[in-house]
C-alpha cells in the first residue's frame, strides 16, 4: 500500500510528550510516537516535525514576566523536546537532524530551508525547534510556516482530541465534531484548534491540514496512509 502523502509536516504538542505526567518527558509515550514516525519513514515518507514546549513552559501563563522573554524561554523548551525526540528516533534507527530558529550551533543546525529540504530528500527526519524564532508567534504558526516553506503535502496536527469540534468536547457533551471544514470557518467561528495567525498562513497558501488524536500514536501512520481519521481542514 502506497502512502497518500510523500512529504509531511507533523506538529506534536509538548503536552503530548509528557503523557499522564503532564510535565517533563514520558519516554514510553515518546517511544510509541517515534515508532509510528519510523513506520512512515520506512514507507518512504519524508517527515518533518515541529514540536511545542508546553510540557515545560507556557509563555501566556508566565504572569508578570515580559512577554518577549517568556516566549524566548518557551523556545528553549521546544529545543529540549526536539533533542529528546531526536534521541528516541535515532535509537530506533532513523537518521535525524535538528534545526533551530535560534542559533545554538553546539546542539543543532541553524534553520536553513534548502538544507532542511535536502535532508528530507535523503530520507532524514528533520525536527524544527524554537518555533519561528520570534516572540508572539505560536508553535502552530511555526508549523504552518515550515509546512509551507518545505512544500509539505499536508500539515498533520496531532492533538489530544480526535478532531475539530464546535466547542470543547471535554466540557460539553453536545459538542459537534466536524469531518471537514475550511480555514475561513476556523477563523470566522473562532474555533480553538489553532490560533488565527496559523490558520491564515494555511488558508492563504492553500496548505491542507489534518487534525487527529495522538493518544493512539499509530494514527500518525494511518493518517499518512490516507485512513479516514480526524478532521480535514482545507481552503479551496
Amino acid at each position: 500500500m502506497e502512502p497518500k502523502y510523500k512529504r509531511i509536516l507533523l506538529k506534536v504538542s509538548g503536552e503530548a510528550l509528557a503523557g499522564d505526567k503532564k510535565t517533563g518527558l514520558d519516554y514510553t509515550v515518546i517511544t510509541d510516537i517515534c515508532k509510528s514516525i519510523k513506520k512512515c519513514v520506512d514507507a518512504g515518507v519524508e517527515v518533518a516535525i515541529v514540536v511545542g514546549g508546553g510540557n515545560y513552559w507556557r509563555g501566556r501563563s508566565s504572569g508578570a514576566m515580559d512577554r518577549t522573554r517568556a516566549d524566548h524561554i518557551g523556545m528553549l523548551a521546544t529545543a529540549m523536546n526536539a533533542l529528546a525526540l531526536a534521541d528516541v528516533l535515532e535509537s530506533l534507527g532513523c537518521i535525524v537532524r535538528v534545526q533551530t530558529a535560534i542559533i545554538m550551533q553546539q546542539l543543532a543546525e541553524p534553520y536553513i530551508r534548502n538544507r532542511a529540504v535536502r535532508h528530507l530528500e535523503k530520507g532524514r527526519v528533520v525536527i524544527f525547534g524554537c518555533g519561528t524564532g520570534n516572540p508572539f508567534f505560536s508553535t502552530d504558526t511555526a508549523a504552518s510556516l515550515r509546512a509551507v516553506e518545505i512544500e509539505a503535502d499536508i500539515f498533520l496536527k496531532a492533538t489530544l482530541v480526535d478532531g475539530v469540534y464546535d466547542k470543547d468536547p471535554h466540557k460539553y457533551d453536545d459538542a459537534k465534531k466536524y469531518d471537514s471544514l475550511s480555514f475561513s470557518q476556523v477563523i470566522g467561528e473562532g474555533l480553538a484548534v489553532m490560533d488565527s495567525t496559523a490558520a491564515a498562513m494555511c488558508r492563504d497558501n492553500k496548505m491542507k491540514m489534518l487534525v487527529f488524536d495522538l493518544s493512539r500514536p499509530d494514527n500518525i501512520y494511518d493518517a499518512v496512509m490516507g485512513e479516514n481519521i480526524g478532521t480535514i481542514v482545507t481552503e479551496e
